[in-house]
């Protein structure tokens, strides 16, 4: 056993080897005192990834854990850390990102006092955001705790989990049983019902209009060639579950139909006509606005394929299939006993309107971004206001290629890009944000340019909260205070935290610093786009 070699026996190194069994070796943080015993004699084939801010600290991971799929650890300051994280953990948890995150306790003989940064309640803390929380009753149970944390983030459905640690635990010696944590595998056998999978590919078979919404597991597990593959078998036409997180099938492919709006009505009315909906990776469904409707077409019928048991037990309507939904989606394209089907045809782009003076459209802006980002690249976006004239710009075609915020939570943008570009190394991140939400996570500025993060980082610039607008108008609220951000010069700020920068208000200055910035050598860079207000 690789224990019985170590020449250093505390239950830090040894929690150190238990990592790297895990590929474990990049850690995100932010630390305080409590933290420092942990951090002591830092390996050297590890890399710590530190951020000015927690928010931003778990945003950079999130959007590491997502890209690579691996487990990712995150080491915050006790509750105080903890608190800060708390808005991006909850993007993280719906995201099902597998992320573990570790908080410094108070030495244990001064917990029960209470004593300054004492983490009071830990394991209630980060309720109801992470899938389990412990905090070991002694040290010698750190490392199994910790293996179960690593177990517990991985297994289905995955997510957060949460471990506090007294700091005086780590130099105390191993107990030599824990030594069995590096032999042990866990494997989860997850094949679809193949009766089940069988009479949901006669039901596809025989229906006159099928249609398909896929949800980000898809893309979490790279499945998106066999949703490929079952939309062009059924000839059906495909649509992304609404409030998307990933970019579950190419937005090029002629059965791409867009996303599904965020309310009850408005699914219904996107939906009709289709006999049967089969949803795979998606919760059914993320509705967000407040008109209400009929849940379903009549006469439609649901196939809900998840591996999410929690989805399939809350959702209001459907047959439910719990699986991995990448073998399901094979499994259903070799059962279909269909012939090719035609495919529908391609959607009609909008029509994009001139540019005023001095701004650009968002439409037009991202057709041009379209045309001039490589391949391959991976957006990370949080602009809400422009989702639609997003995705009916920019062509995605490969897993990977989208992130956003999950629940919603503004402050995900920057510092996912950050993660993002940092899992994946051979591909461009490109990340776009509004100039509302940018303030959010804009110290992981600093952490891109510490690192020499190459992110290019676009910021829509149009002086308000463009979603919030949306839904004042929808509410008749329009009225209501806190809605406008004027004033911004996200150039200064970039160039203080170390990152190059550029602004831009028309078709040309963009080409121009766009170019810039993909010539940019390990470095990132800032582009400011004055915007009107998007669609």
């Amino acid at each position: 056993m690789v224990f019985s070699m170590m020449t250093d026996n505390t239950i830090r190194a040894f929690t150190y080897e238990l990592l790297r069994k895990y590929g474990m070796t990049t850690v995100f943080g932010n630390p305080g005192s409590n933290e420092l015993p942990f951090l002591k004699n830092f390996p050297s084939d590890f890399r710590y990834i530190l951020g000015l801010h927690e928010g931003a600290v778990m945003g950079m991971a999130d959007g590491y854990a997502l890209a690579t799929g691996q487990p990712t650890m995150v080491n915050l300051h006790a509750a105080a850390g903890t608190g800060n994280a708390m808005g991006a953990l909850t993007n993280a948890y719906y995201s099902q990102s597998p992320l573990v995150v570790t908080a410094g306790q108070q030495a244990r003989n001064l917990v029960g006092v209470e004593a300054m940064l004492t983490n009071v309640d830990a394991t209630q803390l980060p309720q109801p955001l992470v899938k389990w929380s412990f905090e070991p009753s002694e040290a010698a149970d750190v490392p199994r705790a910790l293996s179960q944390a690593i177990q517990e983030a991985t297994l289905p459905t995955p997510g957060p989990t949460y471990l506090s640690i007294p700091h005086n635990d780590w130099d105390k010696p191993m107990d030599a049983n824990m030594a069995h944590l590096l032999q042990r595998e866990v494997t989860v056998g997850s094949e679809p019902n193949q009766k089940q999978l069988k009479a949901w590919a006669g039901l596809l078979a025989d229906a006159k209009n099928p249609v398909l919404v896929l949800g980000p597991e898809v893309d979490a597990l790279r499945a998106n060639a066999d949703a490929v593959k079952l939309a062009n078998k059924l000839g059906a036409p495909v649509w992304v579950a609404p409030s998307e997180s990933r970019c579950p099938f190419p937005t090029n492919h002629p059965s791409f139909r867009g996303v599904l709006p965020i309310s009850i009505r408005e699914v219904c009315e996107h939906l009709e006509g289709h006999d049967v909906i089969l949803v795979a990776g998606a919760p059914v469904f993320r509705y967000h606005k407040d008109i209400p409707g009929n849940y379903l077409p009549r006469g439609a019928r649901v196939l809900h394929l998840t591996g999410d048991t929690h989805q399939a037990a809350r959702a209001p309507f459907g047959d439910a299939l719990v699986a991995n939904v990448k073998r399901g989606l094979i499994g259903l394209v070799e059962t279909l006993d269909i012939k090719k089907r035609e495919l529908p045809k391609p959607i009609d782009r909008p029509i994009r309107l001139p540019d005023p003076p001095g701004a650009m459209n968002p439409e037009n802006l991202f057709h041009l971004l379209n045309t001039l980002a490589p391949e391959n690249v991976s957006y990370v976006k949080e602009a809400t206001a422009t989702k639609e004239a997003f995705w009916a710009e920019i062509e995605m075609t490969e897993p990977s290629s989208y992130f956003f915020p999950a629940a919603g939570g503004l402050g995900f943008g920057l510092p996912a890009a950050v993660g993002v570009q940092l899992a994946l190394p051979d591909r461009r991140v490109v990340a776009v944000i509004g100039d509302g939400s940018a303030n959010y996570g804009i110290t992981a500025l600093w952490s891109a340019a510490q690192y020499q993060v190459p992110v290019i980082f676009i910021i829509l610039k149009n002086g308000t909260y463009g979603a919030l607008r949306g839904f004042a108008s929808m509410l008749n609220a329009e009225d209501s205070p806190g809605l406008d951000v004027p004033g911004m010069d996200f150039c200064s700020i970039a160039r203080g935290y170390g990152v190059d920068s550029g602004a831009a208000d028309n078709a040309d200055a963009f080409e121009t610093l766009f170019r810039q910035a993909l010539n940019q050598n390990n470095r990132p860079f800032l582009i400011e786009v004055t915007t009107t207000f998007g669609h």
